[in-house]
């Protein structure tokens, strides 16, 4: 790991450090790149000790965020995104720092931040997290029929498949279950199946628990042989 793996834009920000320094800082995010998902703890230390030797570097405060939000630390998720948002001015952090003010149980909150000017700045696919966000902020405060009108958009009767286009329409299959609609959630789960070709949520299983379809592991010891006739 030397370093250089690092984002261009990040490597940029880091040369206002004295060169050992930076090298420090660039393995230390990489690693916390590289083990976010599969292992947040890690991830969360490397991002401490990143925090530790560049808490003035914009991009070491956001890994700081997004680590800590890997391990549902929420409040010290959103100190570190507001941290990198003064120092950068960019507006991109806007959803994750709402969907934080719901993970410390002020959903009020991100629907106020859903209305916020901040929103129009969003890109596309900003925007739709946002929304993803106002509606998870609406079944919080217990108004689940308000979450399902939330999701409803332009984004959401495209055909058109984007990143964002699998997690939409299974946050609108789920919301349609929750209030008892669901063969309209069964009809959304399948379209999100079609978009979801990198296996993102597990709306295929939802729809196979809608269908009563249940699935036997071969392998399993303990499986139930098949009757014979």
């Amino acid at each position: 790991m030397t370093g250089e793996e690092i984002d261009r834009s990040v490597r940029q920000e880091l040369m206002s450090l004295p060169r050992t320094l930076a090298i420090d800082v660039a393995r230390n995010l990489v690693m916390v790149a590289q083990l976010l998902d599969e292992d947040p703890e890690r991830a969360y230390g490397y991002a401490r000790v990143a925090l530790r030797l560049a808490s003035r570097v914009a991009a070491v405060r956001e890994a700081a965020g997004f680590a800590a939000y890997g391990v549902e630390k929420y409040s010290e998720a959103l100190t570190e995104f507001r941290a990198a948002r003064r120092m950068s001015g960019a507006v991109d952090l806007w959803p994750i720092m709402a969907d934080c003010e719901r993970g410390i149980g002020r959903p009020e909150r991100a629907l106020a931040m859903a209305g916020e000017p901040e929103v129009r700045q969003l890109d596309k696919a900003g925007q739709v997290e946002m929304r993803l966000v106002a509606a998870g902020a609406r079944r919080d405060l217990g108004q689940a029929e308000a979450a399902v009108v939330t999701l409803q958009s332009q984004e959401l009767a495209s055909t058109a498949v984007h990143p964002w286009t699998a997690r939409l329409r299974y946050a609108y299959a789920d919301a349609l279950l929750a209030v008892g609609r669901e063969q309209d959630a069964r009809e959304w789960f399948a379209k999100t199946v079609e978009a979801d070709s990198g296996g993102t949520t597990n709306a295929a299983d939802r729809l196979a628990e809608i269908d009563g379809v249940e699935f036997v592991d071969a392998l399993d010891p303990d499986a139930d042989e098949p009757d014979e006739e």
